[in-house]
């Protein structure tokens, strides 16, 4: 089975490493490391703002009397370039700091958390297109922040799509609020909890397509009435929408298909699929992106694809490992000598510069296929530019 959590294999980082109390912190010697993230390959320059969403419709199932639901969501944008407008970070501030404070895999003061830009600029006007863009949504694993696929969301929208992250709280290590609030996880990752935190990505993923509506309607969906970019507004095409996921995120994706039919295509990089959708299949196009583990392929997805009606492909990433699907592929070169667990069992030995080309390549053609209706004949079988990518 493929790896769900932050919080396991010794506790892996997202399965994030947890070290013994009396480990000894870092020598005050060494400064914290800077990490970057690459830079987007598509023609638009990219924007990004924040969505604080409340869904009064449902209680928290995780905080017990909360009768309401509340989600923070990162939408990537294609923007004009307006210099006054910042770089936005990968995570907020106190975010950063308790995710420093708690991870295990690396010391505290390791890495500058903090410090990590993206490429996409704070609050930027969008750069208005005739008929909007493609919508496409984001699912983190289980136990990791919506903030570790920033690199591929700022991709898919330096090619032309609006794509929405989104943090599962309570279940993310930390999520950030307006105002300073942080509320941390609450969840242990234990198999108990698996059914439930199904049901409420489900009921997120349903519920931020309906704030996206009100959005492109020209509604302002944040609980604050916070600010909204110049142009965002009527610029989602929703008649076009797509997800994907990593892990658990992956999981989400299949069963959010399944109960609502606005999803038009879903990719799944490297985790296990849970609930009806394993034996039901879809009838619409499904993507399988996963890491080469010595034993296999995974169950579900072998009886998943079974029963897909749709288009369906699945492929493996010779030498990936779980987390060569998040931004710690891009990420963890950089502080690698930090780590108090070798690299390779959070991203394995693929090169990362090759296994980061290859899920752009590949994802992007997905996208433009099922999406925008252009053929792509790198999805009909291997390609000489990619050769690290096995179709199964």
């Amino acid at each position: 089975m493929r790896k769900i959590s932050m919080l396991a294999a010794a506790a892996t980082l997202g399965t994030v490493a947890v070290l013994p109390a009396a480990a000894p912190a870092l020598a005050a010697g060494p400064a914290p490391v800077r990490v970057s993230l690459p830079s987007p390959t598509g023609t638009h320059r990219t924007g990004v703002t924040e969505l604080h969403l409340v869904d009064r419709s449902r209680p928290d199932p995780w905080l017990p009397g909360q009768p309401y639901r509340e989600l923070m969501a990162s939408v990537f944008y294609p923007a004009r370039d307006a210099g006054h407008h910042p770089v936005a970070p990968q995570l907020r501030p106190l975010a950063a700091a308790d995710f420093d404070a708690t991870i295990g895999a690396v010391p505290p003061g390791a890495v500058d958390w903090a410090g990590t830009r993206t490429h996409s600029l704070a609050g930027a006007p969008a750069d208005r297109a005739a008929g909007g863009y493609p919508v496409v949504l984001y699912s983190p694993g289980f136990g990791v922040p919506r903030t570790f696929g920033t690199v591929l969301a700022e991709e898919l929208a330096s090619r032309g799509y609006i794509v929405v992250t989104m943090d599962h709280t309570y279940e993310a290590p930390q999520v950030e609020f307006p105002g300073g609030r942080v509320e941390k996880g609450r969840t242990t990752g234990g198999p108990g909890e698996m059914d439930t935190a199904l049901a409420a990505r489900v009921a997120d993923t349903r519920f931020v397509l309906d704030r996206l509506a009100e959005l492109d309607k020209g509604r302002n969906p944040d609980a604050g009435n916070r600010r909204l970019p110049a142009g965002l507004r009527g610029s989602l095409d929703l008649s076009s929408v797509a997800m994907f996921g990593h892990s658990f995120g992956g999981a989400t994706t299949a069963a959010a298909m399944h109960a609502d039919r606005r999803i038009d295509a879903g990719a799944d990089l490297d985790g296990s699929l849970f609930g009806p959708v394993v034996e039901a299949g879809l009838d619409r196009p499904f993507l399988l992106v996963g890491a080469d583990y010595p034993e296999g392929r995974d169950p579900s997805w072998r009886t998943f694809r079974e029963n897909q009606r749709g288009w369906v492909r699945e492929l493996t990433f010779t030498g990936a490992q779980h987390y060569t699907f998040t931004d710690l592929q891009a990420m963890i070169p950089a502080f690698a000598g930090r780590m108090t667990m070798p690299a390779a069992e959070f991203i394995g030995t693929i090169d990362p510069a090759r296994a980061l080309a290859a899920q752009r390549a590949y994802l992007g053609a997905f996208f433009r296929q099922h999406l925008l209706g252009c053929r792509e004949p790198l999805l009909d079988g291997p390609s000489p530019t990619h050769p690290e990518v096995v179709f199964e």
